[in-house]
């Protein structure tokens, strides 16, 4: 039995039984809109999430790469050690500051 077959079961007018399934229809159409757009937003923030991941990850491989080389070089030439930390910690920031870019444009997105 529908929940239309109750309300007329309940001896309701005809013009009441259509005000209550118009009523009814339009819940049912809100909430399947409501549905979707929570699939959307939840689409939405799983991708940024996907994004930032991405980048932040390819990030820290560029850092790791740079304190290597950085290390090897520093062997190499122990003379150059403090100059190559402020180089390595600059260009560190750098890809910081790109991470960061990233993550406040997704935001608006």
């Amino acid at each position: 039995m529908t929940s239309l077959d109750l309300y007329r079961d309940a001896a309701l007018s005809r013009v009441d039984s259509r005000r209550m399934g118009r009523s009814l229809a339009r819940l049912d159409g809100q909430t399947a809109f409501d549905l979707a757009r929570i699939d959307q937003v939840t689409d939405l923030a799983q991708a940024k999430t996907d994004s930032v991941s991405q980048v932040g990850g390819h990030a820290m491989q560029r850092v790791a790469m740079l304190s290597q080389l950085e290390q090897q070089l520093a062997q190499t030439v122990p003379l150059a050690t403090s100059r190559l930390q402020a180089i390595a910690d600059l260009t560190t920031m750098g890809v910081g500051e790109v991470v960061v870019y990233s993550i406040h444009r997704l935001r608006r997105c």
